[in-house]
C-alpha cells in the first residue's frame, strides 16, 4: 500500500520539483503557472480550513524544513455565489499542511502535504478554460457544461473535444433562479418578452443555460433586451430599476439573492408544466427541484429545474493523489464541516457522488469508488 505521503511526493516529482514554473499551452498560455510554493511564500500563506471551524493554518518553520507543501488551486465562481464557499470548504477538507496533527488525534483528515485554496472565477466556462490552460488544478462546474466541453457538443459544437479534465464527484444540485421584483407583472418565462433580462455573465454556465431555457419558451435574442451581468451586478440592476429579471443557476440559498431579498421584495419564477417537461426530455442533465418557501426572506416556494454541480480535476494529476483527495472529500469526519458550512455542502455524499456524471471519472477517483463497491461491473456479454 502506497502511503499518502508517498503519493504527494510522486505528485511533486511529476510537477518538476518544488520551485519549477512553466508556460501552459492554450488560450491563457501567456500566464505563468506556479507549480509549487517557494519556502518564503509558504511561510506567509494562510488557508481557511472551513467556515464552521473558522480555523487558519500557518505552516511552522520546523515542518517546512522537512517538506514543502503541494499547493492546489480550485476554480470556483463569484464570491457572492455558491461555488466559492463550497470550494473553500473542500479546500479545507483536503488540506493537511506539514506538521498537522493526525486525523485520529483530532487533526485534519486531508491529504498530507496538500494545501488547497479556492479561487474566484466567472463560473463553469471560465473554470473549464482555466483547467485546460493549467491555471487551476481542480474546479467546480455545471454537469452540462462539463459534458458539452468534453465531447464538443451543445455550446461547444464545432470545437474540438476537450479532454483535459476528468470528474471526481457530483456535489449537489444547482437550482435555476429566475428572480423578479415581487410587484412585477412577470409570472412566467414567456412574460420576459420585451423585458430587460440578465442571462448571466459571459463565461458562466448560467448564461449558456438561460439561453436554452429562453429558447425553449419561444424567446429568441430579439425578443428581450439581453444583459450579461455578474450575479451581484444583476441583483443591483433589479434593485435600482435597471433590470426586470435575472437568471442565476446556483445551489440554494445563494448569498447574492439572500442579500437582495433583505433589501427589496422579490419573487422566484417557477419553471413547470409541458415546456419544462420538454426541456428535461431534450436535455437530460436537467432535473426537477424546488426552492423552499422562506429560504429567502418572504419569497414563496418555487418549482424549478436544476443541474448537477461537479468537481473536476486536471486529467494529468497523479492518480494516487486524486484517490486520496476523493477519499478525504468523502471521509466521515468531513460531514460536520459540510453541514455547518453551507446548506448545499450537506448534499455531498457517497450515495449521490456519481449522479449527473456524464464524463469519465479520473482513474484515481474511479479506483476509490470501485474499492468501496460504488461502481458496478459491466454485465457480461453473451
Amino acid at each position: 500500500m502506497v502511503s499518502l505521503s508517498q503519493r504527494v511526493v510522486r505528485f511533486l516529482e511529476k510537477r518538476g520539483g518544488a520551485r519549477g514554473v512553466e508556460k501552459p499551452e492554450g488560450p491563457l498560455g501567456d500566464l505563468t503557472r506556479r507549480e509549487a510554493l517557494t519556502r518564503r511564500e509558504a511561510l506567509s500563506l494562510t488557508v481557511t480550513l472551513g467556515t464552521s471551524a473558522a480555523a487558519v493554518a500557518v505552516f511552522p518553520t520546523r515542518a517546512l524544513a522537512e517538506a514543502v507543501p503541494v499547493f492546489l488551486r480550485i476554480g470556483t465562481g463569484s464570491t457572492t455565489g455558491t461555488y466559492f464557499p463550497i470550494g473553500s470548504l473542500i479546500a479545507g477538507v483536503i488540506s493537511k499542511p506539514p506538521g498537522s496533527r493526525p486525523c485520529d488525534e483530532g487533526g485534519s483528515c486531508g491529504v498530507p502535504g496538500v494545501v488547497a485554496a479556492a479561487q474566484a472565477s466567472k463560473g463553469s466556462l471560465d473554470n473549464i478554460a482555466k483547467l485546460t490552460a493549467g491555471t487551476v488544478d481542480m474546479a467546480l462546474t455545471q454537469a452540462d457544461i462539463a459534458y458539452w466541453a468534453y465531447f464538443g457538443k451543445g455550446a461547444f459544437e464545432g470545437q474540438p473535444a476537450n479532454t483535459a479534465y476528468r470528474a471526481i464527484a457530483r456535489l449537489y444540485p444547482e437550482a435555476v433562479h429566475l428572480v423578479v421584483r415581487a410587484d412585477s407583472d412577470i409570472q412566467s418565462v414567456v412574460d420576459l418578452k420585451g423585458k430587460r433580462v440578465s442571462g448571466g455573465e459571459v463565461g458562466s454556465g448560467t448564461l449558456v443555460d438561460s439561453e436554452i431555457l429562453l429558447q425553449a419558451y419561444g424567446l429568441g435574442p430579439g425578443d428581450y433586451d439581453p444583459y450579461y451581468l455578474s450575479p451581484a451586478a444583476s441583483a443591483d440592476g433589479l434593485m435600482n430599476g435597471g433590470l426586470d429579471a435575472f437568471f442565476y443557476i446556483a445551489g440554494h440559498p445563494t448569498r447574492v439573492i439572500e442579500d437582495l431579498a433583505n433589501r427589496i421584495d422579490v419573487r422566484l419564477i417557477s419553471l413547470t408544466g409541458e415546456r419544462a417537461d420538454r426541456i428535461i426530455a431534450s436535455h437530460p442533465y436537467f432535473g426537477r427541484t424546488q426552492i423552499p418557501a422562506a429560504l429567502y426572506k418572504d419569497v414563496p416556494l418555487a418549482q424549478t429545474l436544476s443541474v448537477g454541480a461537479l468537481l473536476v480535476v486536471r486529467e494529468d494529476m497523479d492518480a494516487d493523489l486524486v484517490y486520496s483527495i476523493t477519499e478525504a472529500i468523502m471521509h466521515e469526519r468531513a460531514r460536520p464541516i459540510y453541514e455547518a458550512g453551507h446548506p448545499m455542502a450537506s448534499e455531498i455524499s457517497l450515495a449521490r457522488a456519481l449522479d449527473s456524471v456524464a464524463i469519465p471519472l479520473h482513474p484515481g477517483a474511479e479506483r476509490f469508488y470501485d474499492e468501496i463497491g460504488l461502481i458496478q461491473p459491466e454485465p457480461a456479454t453473451q
